[in-house]
Protein backbone atom coordinates (compact mmCIF):
# COMPACT_ATOMS: atom_id res chain seq x y z
CA UNK A 1 0.00 0.00 0.00
CA UNK A 2 1.38 3.39 -1.01
CA UNK A 3 1.71 5.80 1.90
CA UNK A 4 0.17 9.23 1.66
CA UNK A 5 2.35 12.16 0.73
CA UNK A 6 2.78 14.58 3.61
CA UNK A 7 2.12 18.23 2.77
CA UNK A 8 2.94 21.17 5.02
CA UNK A 9 0.35 23.94 4.72
CA UNK A 10 1.38 27.49 5.55
CA UNK A 11 -1.80 29.57 5.86
CA UNK A 12 -0.81 33.24 5.87
CA UNK A 13 -4.23 34.79 5.31
CA UNK A 14 -5.79 36.32 2.22
CA UNK A 15 -9.20 36.44 0.55
CA UNK A 16 -9.43 32.64 0.28
CA UNK A 17 -10.17 32.33 4.00
CA UNK A 18 -11.84 35.65 4.67
CA UNK A 19 -15.30 36.22 6.12
CA UNK A 20 -17.53 39.26 6.01
CA UNK A 21 -17.44 41.78 8.86
CA UNK A 22 -19.05 45.22 9.34
CA UNK A 23 -15.78 46.76 8.09
CA UNK A 24 -15.50 44.46 5.06
CA UNK A 25 -13.73 41.16 4.40
CA UNK A 26 -11.30 40.11 7.13
CA UNK A 27 -8.98 37.09 7.62
CA UNK A 28 -10.57 34.08 9.30
CA UNK A 29 -9.60 30.53 10.30
CA UNK A 30 -12.87 28.87 9.28
CA UNK A 31 -11.35 27.03 6.29
CA UNK A 32 -8.63 25.35 8.37
CA UNK A 33 -9.13 21.60 8.36
CA UNK A 34 -12.12 21.80 6.00
CA UNK A 35 -10.95 23.32 2.70
CA UNK A 36 -8.51 20.50 2.00
CA UNK A 37 -10.65 17.67 3.38
CA UNK A 38 -11.78 16.52 -0.12
CA UNK A 39 -8.15 15.70 -0.93
CA UNK A 40 -7.30 13.73 2.19
CA UNK A 41 -7.48 10.33 0.44
CA UNK A 42 -4.15 10.91 -1.28
CA UNK A 43 -2.47 13.51 0.89
CA UNK A 44 -1.94 14.20 4.56
CA UNK A 45 -1.96 17.88 5.52
CA UNK A 46 -0.28 19.50 8.50
CA UNK A 47 -1.42 23.09 8.98
CA UNK A 48 0.51 26.06 10.30
CA UNK A 49 -1.78 29.05 10.77
CA UNK A 50 -0.06 32.42 11.06
CA UNK A 51 -1.08 34.44 14.08
CA UNK A 52 -2.28 36.93 13.21
CA UNK A 53 -3.53 36.09 9.74
CA UNK A 54 -2.88 39.00 7.43
CA UNK A 55 -4.26 40.68 4.36
CA UNK A 56 -1.44 40.21 1.85
CA UNK A 57 -1.26 43.95 1.15
CA UNK A 58 0.24 44.19 4.65
CA UNK A 59 3.11 41.73 4.02
CA UNK A 60 6.46 42.89 5.41
CA UNK A 61 10.06 41.75 4.99
CA UNK A 62 9.87 40.36 8.52
CA UNK A 63 6.98 38.13 7.42
CA UNK A 64 9.18 36.84 4.60
CA UNK A 65 12.04 36.20 7.04
CA UNK A 66 9.75 34.25 9.37
CA UNK A 67 8.21 32.19 6.55
CA UNK A 68 11.59 31.39 5.04
CA UNK A 69 12.89 30.16 8.39
CA UNK A 70 9.79 28.03 8.90
CA UNK A 71 9.78 26.52 5.40
CA UNK A 72 13.52 25.81 5.40
CA UNK A 73 12.97 23.80 8.59
CA UNK A 74 9.91 21.94 7.26
CA UNK A 75 10.87 21.16 3.65
CA UNK A 76 13.24 18.25 4.51
CA UNK A 77 10.45 16.51 6.45
CA UNK A 78 7.60 16.83 3.94
CA UNK A 79 6.87 15.83 0.35
CA UNK A 80 5.68 19.30 -0.57
CA UNK A 81 4.62 22.72 0.67
CA UNK A 82 1.31 24.50 0.10
CA UNK A 83 1.18 28.22 0.86
CA UNK A 84 -2.25 29.86 1.12
CA UNK A 85 -1.73 33.55 0.46
CA UNK A 86 -3.60 36.69 -0.51
CA UNK A 87 -3.43 37.51 -4.20
CA UNK A 88 -2.22 41.11 -3.93
CA UNK A 89 1.37 40.18 -3.09
CA UNK A 90 1.36 36.45 -3.85
CA UNK A 91 3.71 36.88 -6.83
CA UNK A 92 6.16 38.86 -4.68
CA UNK A 93 6.21 36.11 -2.02
CA UNK A 94 6.51 33.41 -4.69
CA UNK A 95 9.56 35.14 -6.13
CA UNK A 96 11.25 35.64 -2.76
CA UNK A 97 10.75 31.92 -1.98
CA UNK A 98 12.07 30.90 -5.40
CA UNK A 99 15.20 33.03 -5.13
CA UNK A 100 15.88 32.46 -1.43
CA UNK A 101 15.59 28.64 -1.58
CA UNK A 102 18.05 27.61 -4.29
CA UNK A 103 18.47 23.92 -4.98
CA UNK A 104 14.84 23.11 -4.19
CA UNK A 105 13.86 19.58 -5.27
CA UNK A 106 10.31 19.50 -3.90
CA UNK A 107 7.15 21.37 -4.87
CA UNK A 108 6.31 24.65 -3.18
CA UNK A 109 2.93 25.79 -4.47
CA UNK A 110 1.19 29.06 -3.67
CA UNK A 111 -2.49 29.68 -4.20
CA UNK A 112 -5.35 31.85 -3.01
CA UNK A 113 -8.53 33.15 -4.56
CA UNK A 114 -10.28 36.21 -5.87
CA UNK A 115 -13.36 35.41 -3.77
CA UNK A 116 -13.68 33.77 -0.32
CA UNK A 117 -13.85 29.99 -0.15
CA UNK A 118 -17.42 29.89 1.14
CA UNK A 119 -18.85 32.51 -1.23
CA UNK A 120 -21.14 31.57 -4.11
CA UNK A 121 -19.23 30.82 -7.30
CA UNK A 122 -15.84 31.16 -5.59
CA UNK A 123 -12.73 30.28 -7.55
CA UNK A 124 -11.12 28.88 -4.39
CA UNK A 125 -12.12 25.20 -4.90
CA UNK A 126 -10.58 25.10 -8.41
CA UNK A 127 -7.43 26.87 -7.22
CA UNK A 128 -7.02 24.47 -4.31
CA UNK A 129 -7.64 21.46 -6.56
CA UNK A 130 -5.04 22.73 -9.05
CA UNK A 131 -2.51 23.26 -6.27
CA UNK A 132 -3.16 19.81 -4.82
CA UNK A 133 -2.82 18.22 -8.26
CA UNK A 134 0.57 19.89 -8.63
CA UNK A 135 1.65 18.58 -5.24
CA UNK A 136 0.29 15.09 -5.83
CA UNK A 137 1.01 14.22 -9.45
CA UNK A 138 3.09 16.78 -11.31
CA UNK A 139 6.60 15.94 -10.02
CA UNK A 140 7.12 19.67 -9.58
CA UNK A 141 10.54 20.70 -8.21
CA UNK A 142 10.28 24.47 -7.92
CA UNK A 143 8.16 27.30 -6.55
CA UNK A 144 4.99 27.82 -8.54
CA UNK A 145 1.63 29.60 -8.45
CA UNK A 146 -1.53 27.54 -9.02
CA UNK A 147 -4.48 29.61 -10.16
CA UNK A 148 -7.58 29.13 -12.32
CA UNK A 149 -6.50 25.70 -13.52
CA UNK A 150 -3.02 26.88 -14.51
CA UNK A 151 0.41 26.38 -12.98
CA UNK A 152 2.93 29.21 -13.39
CA UNK A 153 6.64 29.35 -12.49
CA UNK A 154 7.20 31.87 -9.71
CA UNK A 155 9.87 33.85 -11.56
CA UNK A 156 8.20 36.22 -13.99
CA UNK A 157 4.67 35.83 -12.62
CA UNK A 158 2.41 38.77 -11.77
CA UNK A 159 -1.11 39.40 -10.64
CA UNK A 160 -2.82 40.48 -13.84
CA UNK A 161 -6.51 40.83 -12.94
CA UNK A 162 -8.67 41.80 -9.99
CA UNK A 163 -11.87 41.25 -11.97
CA UNK A 164 -11.76 37.65 -13.21
CA UNK A 165 -10.74 34.21 -11.97
CA UNK A 166 -7.74 34.35 -14.31
CA UNK A 167 -5.85 36.42 -11.76
CA UNK A 168 -2.24 35.58 -12.70
CA UNK A 169 -0.05 35.39 -15.77
CA UNK A 170 3.58 34.98 -16.73
CA UNK A 171 4.17 36.92 -19.97
CA UNK A 172 7.71 35.67 -20.62
CA UNK A 173 7.71 32.09 -19.34
CA UNK A 174 4.06 31.13 -19.73
CA UNK A 175 2.45 28.20 -17.94
CA UNK A 176 4.00 25.00 -16.69
CA UNK A 177 0.73 23.26 -17.46
CA UNK A 178 -3.07 23.37 -17.25
CA UNK A 179 -5.26 21.17 -15.07
CA UNK A 180 -8.93 20.24 -14.93
CA UNK A 181 -10.83 17.64 -12.96
CA UNK A 182 -12.05 16.05 -16.18
CA UNK A 183 -8.75 15.81 -18.06
CA UNK A 184 -6.03 16.10 -15.45
CA UNK A 185 -2.80 17.78 -16.58
CA UNK A 186 -2.52 19.06 -20.14
CA UNK A 187 0.67 20.42 -21.73
CA UNK A 188 2.70 19.82 -18.60
CA UNK A 189 6.28 20.98 -19.18
CA UNK A 190 8.23 20.89 -15.92
CA UNK A 191 11.81 22.05 -15.63
CA UNK A 192 14.63 19.99 -14.12
CA UNK A 193 15.64 20.71 -10.55
CA UNK A 194 18.75 22.78 -9.92
CA UNK A 195 19.48 20.70 -6.84
CA UNK A 196 23.16 19.85 -6.54
CA UNK A 197 23.50 20.03 -2.75
CA UNK A 198 21.47 20.21 0.43
CA UNK A 199 18.79 22.89 0.51
CA UNK A 200 20.24 26.34 1.20
CA UNK A 201 18.31 29.28 2.60
CA UNK A 202 19.57 32.69 1.54
CA UNK A 203 19.62 35.29 4.30
CA UNK A 204 17.05 38.07 4.19
CA UNK A 205 17.55 41.33 6.05
CA UNK A 206 14.19 42.77 7.16
CA UNK A 207 15.81 46.22 7.04
CA UNK A 208 16.80 45.98 3.37
CA UNK A 209 15.73 49.19 1.64
CA UNK A 210 14.58 48.71 -1.95
CA UNK A 211 12.38 51.21 -3.76
CA UNK A 212 10.83 51.40 -7.20
CA UNK A 213 10.56 54.41 -9.51
CA UNK A 214 8.49 54.30 -12.69
CA UNK A 215 9.48 56.70 -15.44
CA UNK A 216 6.68 58.66 -17.08
CA UNK A 217 6.87 61.55 -19.55
CA UNK A 218 7.23 64.89 -17.83
CA UNK A 219 8.47 65.56 -14.30
CA UNK A 220 9.38 61.96 -13.43
CA UNK A 221 13.08 62.02 -14.37
CA UNK A 222 13.61 65.39 -12.67
CA UNK A 223 11.98 64.14 -9.47
CA UNK A 224 14.22 61.07 -9.42
CA UNK A 225 17.28 63.23 -10.10
CA UNK A 226 16.52 65.25 -6.99
CA UNK A 227 15.49 62.28 -4.87
CA UNK A 228 18.44 59.98 -5.53
CA UNK A 229 20.83 62.33 -3.79
CA UNK A 230 18.85 62.16 -0.55
CA UNK A 231 17.25 58.75 -0.70
CA UNK A 232 17.99 56.28 2.11
CA UNK A 233 17.50 53.27 -0.16
CA UNK A 234 20.18 50.64 -0.74
CA UNK A 235 18.82 49.75 -4.16
CA UNK A 236 16.46 51.19 -6.75
CA UNK A 237 14.32 49.46 -9.35
CA UNK A 238 13.89 51.71 -12.36
CA UNK A 239 10.89 50.85 -14.50
CA UNK A 240 11.91 52.47 -17.76
CA UNK A 241 10.46 52.44 -21.25
CA UNK A 242 10.48 49.65 -23.83
CA UNK A 243 13.87 47.96 -23.98
CA UNK A 244 15.17 49.89 -20.97
CA UNK A 245 15.24 53.36 -22.49
CA UNK A 246 15.24 56.55 -20.44
CA UNK A 247 15.83 60.27 -20.90
CA UNK A 248 19.47 61.19 -21.43
CA UNK A 249 18.92 64.29 -19.29
CA UNK A 250 22.27 65.32 -17.80
CA UNK A 251 21.00 65.84 -14.24
CA UNK A 252 19.17 62.51 -14.26
CA UNK A 253 22.16 60.54 -15.56
CA UNK A 254 24.47 62.33 -13.13
CA UNK A 255 22.24 61.44 -10.18
CA UNK A 256 22.12 57.79 -11.21
CA UNK A 257 25.89 57.69 -11.63
CA UNK A 258 26.42 59.26 -8.20
CA UNK A 259 24.11 56.68 -6.59
CA UNK A 260 25.79 53.69 -8.21
CA UNK A 261 29.20 55.24 -7.51
CA UNK A 262 28.45 55.05 -3.79
CA UNK A 263 27.64 51.35 -4.07
CA UNK A 264 23.89 51.65 -4.62
CA UNK A 265 22.32 49.12 -6.96
CA UNK A 266 20.05 50.28 -9.77
CA UNK A 267 18.20 47.56 -11.65
CA UNK A 268 16.64 48.73 -14.90
CA UNK A 269 13.53 46.79 -15.97
CA UNK A 270 10.93 47.45 -18.60
CA UNK A 271 7.52 48.70 -17.56
CA UNK A 272 6.07 46.64 -20.45
CA UNK A 273 4.56 43.34 -19.18
CA UNK A 274 6.43 41.37 -21.87
CA UNK A 275 9.36 43.76 -22.04
CA UNK A 276 13.08 43.15 -21.91
CA UNK A 277 15.61 45.72 -20.69
CA UNK A 278 18.61 45.23 -22.99
CA UNK A 279 21.26 47.17 -24.86
CA UNK A 280 19.18 47.68 -28.01
CA UNK A 281 18.74 51.43 -28.48
CA UNK A 282 21.35 54.18 -28.26
CA UNK A 283 18.84 56.18 -26.20
CA UNK A 284 19.48 53.88 -23.25
CA UNK A 285 23.27 53.95 -23.51
CA UNK A 286 23.79 56.89 -21.15
CA UNK A 287 21.85 55.07 -18.46
CA UNK A 288 23.89 51.91 -18.96
CA UNK A 289 27.12 53.90 -18.76
CA UNK A 290 25.92 55.35 -15.44
CA UNK A 291 26.20 51.91 -13.84
CA UNK A 292 22.69 50.52 -13.99
CA UNK A 293 22.11 46.79 -14.33
CA UNK A 294 19.95 45.69 -17.24
CA UNK A 295 17.26 43.43 -15.76
CA UNK A 296 16.40 41.69 -19.02
CA UNK A 297 13.05 39.94 -18.67
CA UNK A 298 12.74 40.57 -14.93
CA UNK A 299 9.31 41.85 -13.94
CA UNK A 300 8.69 44.01 -10.88
CA UNK A 301 8.01 41.10 -8.52
CA UNK A 302 11.19 39.28 -9.52
CA UNK A 303 13.20 42.51 -9.37
CA UNK A 304 12.01 43.24 -5.83
CA UNK A 305 12.95 39.75 -4.65
CA UNK A 306 16.33 39.86 -6.37
CA UNK A 307 17.36 43.26 -5.03
CA UNK A 308 16.06 42.50 -1.54
CA UNK A 309 18.28 39.42 -1.43
CA UNK A 310 21.17 41.30 -3.07
CA UNK A 311 21.05 44.05 -0.45
CA UNK A 312 20.72 41.48 2.34
CA UNK A 313 23.81 39.60 1.13
CA UNK A 314 25.87 42.68 0.22
CA UNK A 315 26.09 41.75 -3.45
CA UNK A 316 27.83 43.90 -6.02
CA UNK A 317 26.44 44.56 -9.49
CA UNK A 318 28.29 41.61 -11.03
CA UNK A 319 26.68 39.19 -8.60
CA UNK A 320 23.25 40.54 -9.49
CA UNK A 321 24.04 40.07 -13.19
CA UNK A 322 25.16 36.50 -12.52
CA UNK A 323 21.86 35.74 -10.79
CA UNK A 324 19.90 37.25 -13.70
CA UNK A 325 21.80 34.91 -16.02
CA UNK A 326 21.14 31.86 -13.82
CA UNK A 327 17.42 32.69 -13.82
CA UNK A 328 17.52 32.94 -17.62
CA UNK A 329 16.31 36.53 -17.50
CA UNK A 330 19.18 37.87 -19.63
Amino acid sequence: MTSKKRIFVLYTGGTIGMSQSPQGLRPDTALVGTALAPFSDGLEFDWHVCNPLIDSSAVTLQNWCDWLDLLAAKIPHYDGILVLHGTDTMAYTANILALALPGLDKPVVLTGSQWPFDSKGSDAPLNLATAVAALETADLREVAIAFNGALFPAVGSSKSSTETAAGFSNPHFGMLGEWSAAQGWQGLALRPSEKARALVKQSLNPQAKVVCHTLTPGFSAEALSTGLGNIAADAVILQSYGHGNAPADAAFISAVKAFTGKGGLVLNISQVPQGCAAAVYAQGDALRQAGVINGGKANLETAVALLTLAVSAGWQAEQVRACLTRLQLV
